[in-house]
């Protein structure tokens, strides 16, 4: 199975035994057909003379070809005069040469015609994937080709796993067009607020009071963390985060963390239930696992809040630890379950957005734990709202 999930059969077998077979098939069937054909010329010809002999000399004929030694002169003198002296000479005649030469200029363009034709599914498909490659490479992404099922295994292989690559390519420029102009939004909101409000100090509608830097500052706070949160996501993707991965008691960051979040909790009626007396350890950096348990109790507070109830539970196997947060909130289509974790994604669609409106605060927690080596994922509870599982490795 690859990649995409495809599931390749092998019941044409490798393209070198596929090669093999059809090589081979071709030049037995060669050699049988000119065969074939003369024996057919013998028979044919032994047909003809015994047409022409009278039925008496046909029978005797017959019993001497049974056994030649009871009357041996008498079947040569039948030979002789019926298939002629030259019948039983150890070479080919001219005939027999000619016969071969006209068949060897017969089967010899079949058999060139049939390897065409046999090699022509593989010319098509690869000038298929030829022409599809262009188009991917002029930015064309989700070109496809077909997949014929008599292809040989790799070719096969080779044109699903194109159209996978295609497919995923399409997605990603979209994606990427789409992260664009949202980026170009978020970006552009603060920073032409910023704007607009000194342009109003300078053109004298507002004072230059203090009031009025403090919303210019927090306006280009708000711009400087949106930057911070991108600069972090491309270190996150080139693998460069600076990470300092220990042993850690993952309960104990939690009960920190809902300590810190518990007056805005309580300010927005959720009330957050977590086992306390475990001990619950993995291996992860403390400060940036505590940066995704925070991450997931202000998605809840902000868009889960009428759930009433946050649950923090664990789970353990042999090799990972794993930390559970469910809420009760309004939940998103399956469809879109996995787009929350894409940046900028809308907070009506997904209810990423946490508090300061970046839309990046789960993007940024799945990285920190694909980082360390975990992960972060997200399914609907039975009873309505979302469930947020990090699981990390325990060694």
């Amino acid at each position: 199975m690859n990649k995409k999930g495809f599931t390749l059969k092998n019941e044409n077998g490798s393209l070198w035994n596929w090669i093999c077979r059809k090589v081979i098939s071709l030049a037995i069937g060669s050699i049988i057909l000119i065969a074939f054909c003369m024996w057919l010329r013998f028979y044919i010809d032994n047909l003809w003379h015994e047409y022409l002999m009278p039925d008496a000399v046909r029978t005797e004929l017959a019993k001497l070809v049974k056994n030649p030694e009871q009357n041996i002169s008498l079947f040569h003198a039948i030979i002789d005069r019926w298939y002629g002296v030259d019948y039983w000479k150890p070479v080919m005649r001219i005939t027999d040469w000619l016969i071969l030469a006209v068949l060897v200029l017969i089967v010899t363009p079949a058999i060139f015609m049939l390897t065409l034709r046999t090699a022509r599914p593989l010319s098509e498909q690869i000038s298929a994937l030829a022409n599809a490659a262009k188009y991917v490479s002029q930015g064309r992404f989700g070109a496809k080709v077909s997949i014929p099922e008599q292809l040989p295994l790799e070719l096969r292989s080779l044109s699903e796993n194109f159209n996978g690559m295609s497919m995923q390519l399409e997605r990603y420029d979209n994606e990427l067009k789409k992260s664009h102009v949202a980026m170009a939004h978020e970006l552009r909101s603060p920073l032409t607020a910023a704007m607009g409000r000194l342009q109003g100090i300078i053109d004298g509608v507002f004072e230059p009071n203090e009031t009025q830097l403090k919303m210019v500052m927090q306006q280009l706070n708000e711009l400087n963390r949106l930057v911070e949160d991108l600069h972090f996501l491309k270190l996150a993707d080139a693998g460069q985060l600076n990470l300092n991965i220990v042993p850690v008691s993952l309960n104990e960051i939690v009960r920190e963390k809902v300590a810190w979040v518990a007056p805005s909790a309580d300010k927005v009626g959720i009330t957050i239930t977590h086992t306390q007396n475990l001990i619950i350890n993995g291996m992860a950096d403390p400060y940036r696992i505590g940066q995704v348990f925070l991450i997931l109790m202000d998605n809840a507070l902000h868009y889960a809040a009428e759930g009433r109830v946050l649950n923090i539970s664990y789970e353990s196997s042999h090799d990972s630890v794993s930390v559970v947060f469910s809420d009760k909130g309004p939940a998103v289509p399956d469809e879109l379950l996995e787009d929350i974790f894409t940046p900028f994604v809308r907070e009506e669609v997904s209810r990423s957005r946490h508090s300061g409106g970046s839309g990046l605060g789960l993007s940024i927690a799945r990285a920190i734990c694909k980082a360390q080596g975990g992960s972060l994922t997200v399914k609907k509870n039975k009873n309505g709202g979302l469930a947020f599982k990090v699981s990390l490795n325990k060694h």
